[in-house]
């Protein structure tokens, strides 16, 4: 059942993003006023797929990489909607309604036969996991903004601005959007590597266990750290700030996906 509804969350997520794009490049049609609706959906039926994991013969642990990219999918969701509620920010919630999709479908097909993970007798694990996904849900909100940010900056430098444009935030708004999501989500993330760490200490008796994948996180927290830096003490913002978020986002990206496929 919960793998069924994995594939119903995905399908809500891809019709929603999909809604959205079509209200924003169509907006006689209306499609945009039922994408958070679709959104919200998707986001309650999510819940209940995670709940219906533990009713699994051999439920996954919250460390396995299909469970986590779900979570982290689920938190983006939930934030893009909280600021649904508090700005025209249409773009963006289309972006990660289609990043969500291809999370959960990822998931959908990666948790069938899965095989049992021994639990750790600390909370160091969840902790480490939730953490980690709530802040990385916040980072790809920053590089989504960044992203659209590009766009928006390069449809109104052209000579006939495209009709869409009028759809979607405010340059203002994206770089508020990307200051916000950085300022909570990198220490999210440091706080997730922390408990990381002492789950690993635990563990292996070493804070650092080695790895491609600590290794890879390591350079990722190291690349985000000078971007918190270049946007709070520097002042680095607009569109050197957003093309700096969006890059990050995608090398982070290949550290959770790519480098956690991987290993």
């Amino acid at each position: 059942m919960a793998i069924e509804l994995h594939q119903l969350v995905a399908a809500l997520y891809l019709v929603a993003g999909l809604a959205q794009i079509l209200g924003i490049a169509i907006p006689k049609l209306r499609f945009g006023r039922a994408a958070p609706w679709l959104l919200g959906a998707g986001a309650f039926v999510h819940g209940l797929a995670f709940a219906q994991l533990h009713t699994m013969p051999s439920p996954p642990s919250l460390t396995h990489l299909p469970t986590a990219v779900s979570l982290m999918a689920w938190i983006g969701v939930l934030q893009s909607l909280a600021l649904l509620r508090r700005a025209r920010l249409e773009g963006l919630a289309a972006g990660m309604a289609l990043l969500a999709f291809v999370g959960v479908f990822y998931a959908s097909l990666a948790l069938r036969g899965v095989e049992p993970v021994p639990t750790s007798a600390t909370s160091w694990p969840h902790l480490h996991v939730i953490l980690a996904s709530a802040g990385l849900s916040l980072l790809a909100v920053a590089g989504l903004a960044g992203a659209l940010f590009i766009a928006v900056d390069r449809a109104l430098k052209s000579k006939r601005p495209a009709a869409w444009r009028r759809r979607l935030p405010s340059l203002e708004a994206l770089d508020r959007v990307n200051s916000l999501a950085l300022s909570f989500g990198f220490p999210l993330l440091s706080c997730g590597v922390v408990a990381g760490m002492l789950w690993t200490q635990g563990e292996t008796g070493r804070l650092f266990a080695g790895g491609a994948h600590a290794i890879w996180s390591s350079v990722a927290w190291a690349i985000y750290l000078a971007l918190v830096v270049a946007r709070f003490r520097l002042g680095r913002r607009g569109r050197e700030a957003a093309v700096r978020a969006a890059l990050g986002f995608a090398f982070l990206l290949f550290v959770v996906v790519g480098v956690g496929a991987l290993t």
